[in-house]
């Protein structure tokens, strides 16, 4: 089932986002259209994808007239095709027109990620591994566009820097040389949180050996080739048979390619580009 969204904690953003294109008042709207006036419109999708966003469009309108009524046709996370109805806005028109862009943006944008996850997601589905995204989000967006990657079946790696530990090689550059990557973990045990899964990031096959013997949680394999992958990975389990680390992937990871990283035997397949590159599905409002 899918984790909701916790639509107060985006409420600061929504706000930001009608403050920044309404600012003082639709003044197109405002001129040309009655305050009287009722409308009905069809938010309409008008190419092939997954939806996701519509609680935040309704969040919307209740922020800008309380009055518009907001009324999706599809539930979250379906797939749709071009010219299927995924909601109806009903009430005063000045309201749903200046509406429009803020609702439209926060879902074409979701739509767009959840759309190229399912993607991913689809291509490893005969596959044990998982697609993760990665921090690599619109500042503010976070959890908005973690929360897309849930809904296009995809599963979120840590929020934050303050719920994981990984360390990267620019962690270890403050350690001295000679095993800095095994005194990481070390520290990481003694002085993180327990529950706090422990991550190391590797780029060569010394670093992997010295990772291998720290016995971390994850070990993360990145930028490597899919042959290298598929070594690594059998390396780290021949030598921890019972409990290996999980084996992450990260790195010039895309649709062409992910099948053969899966096939490698990998547990986790993380992809920036399912945020900083996702295209905004497109979607239109037709009163």
């Amino acid at each position: 089932m899918l984790e909701p969204l916790d639509l107060k904690e985006i409420d600061q953003l929504i706000e930001m986002a009608i403050r920044e294109d309404i600012g003082g008042g639709d003044v197109t709207t405002d001129v040309l259209v009655p305050e009287w006036q009722t409308a009905r419109g069809e938010v309409m999708a008008k190419e092939t994808g997954v939806v996701a966003g519509l609680p935040v469009a309704s969040r919307v309108y209740q922020q800008i007239n309380k009055k518009v009524s907001f009324s999706p046709n599809v539930e979250e996370g379906a797939r749709v095709l071009p010219g299927r109805v995924l909601a109806e806005v009903s009430g005063p028109a000045r309201g749903i027109l200046a509406g429009e862009r803020v609702a439209l943006n926060f879902i074409q944008r979701l739509s767009g990620i959840a759309t190229l996850t399912a993607l991913f997601v689809e291509k490893i589905k005969d596959y044990h591994a998982k697609i993760y995204d990665t921090r690599k989000t619109v500042p503010g967006w976070r959890s908005l566009e973690k929360y897309a990657v849930r809904v296009g079946g995809g599963l979120n790696h840590r929020m934050g820097l303050y719920d994981q530990v990984l360390i990267k090689d620019n962690h270890l550059m403050a350690l001295e040389a000679g095993k800095a990557l095994a005194k990481g973990v070390r520290l990481a045990r003694e002085k993180a949180p327990q529950w706090m899964l422990i991550e190391v990031e590797v780029k060569t096959p010394e670093e992997l050996e010295e990772a291998i013997a720290a016995k971390p949680d994850i070990i993360l394999l990145d930028n490597m080739t899919v042959e290298e992958i598929a070594k690594a990975a059998k390396s780290i389990r021949q030598t921890h048979p019972l409990h290996p680390p999980m084996v992450e992937v990260s790195g010039g990871v895309t649709l062409e390619n992910v099948e053969a990283i899966a096939r490698t035997g990998v547990d986790r397949i993380s992809v920036g580009a399912l945020t900083h590159s996702a295209k905004a599905l497109d979607i239109s409002l037709k009163m």
